[in-house]
């Protein structure tokens, strides 16, 4: 496997533990009514490559899942999430086949 590709593996799960981490993380501050992480910090990160790990963090600490916007956003950014890895993988073996 390219050193490429594995960089973009990479990439992704820490995007993803980013995500989960940060949707426990608000969660924790919402029950101890703290200062909170503002909803576009969370879309930016699920945006970035953490979808995964927001949308099961979402689910796995019940968190954002009555708002709208994070129920249809986050599978949507998913989706985009997806189609990223698989535009760039298929990116970086045609550079490949190039050289």
């Amino acid at each position: 496997m390219e050193l490429q590709t594995v960089l973009l593996i990479a990439y992704f799960i820490i995007l993803s533990l980013i995500g989960f981490s940060a949707m426990r993380s608000d969660k924790q501050k919402a029950r101890r009514h703290t200062r909170r992480t503002p909803e576009n910090t969370l879309m930016f990160i699920a945006f970035a490559g953490g979808a995964l790990g927001a949308w099961i963090g979402m689910y796995a600490f019940r968190h954002k899942t009555k708002h709208l916007g994070f129920v249809l956003g986050v599978p949507l950014l998913l989706l985009w999430n997806a189609f990223c890895v698989l535009w760039l993988t298929d990116q970086l073996s045609m550079d490949w086949l190039h050289r």
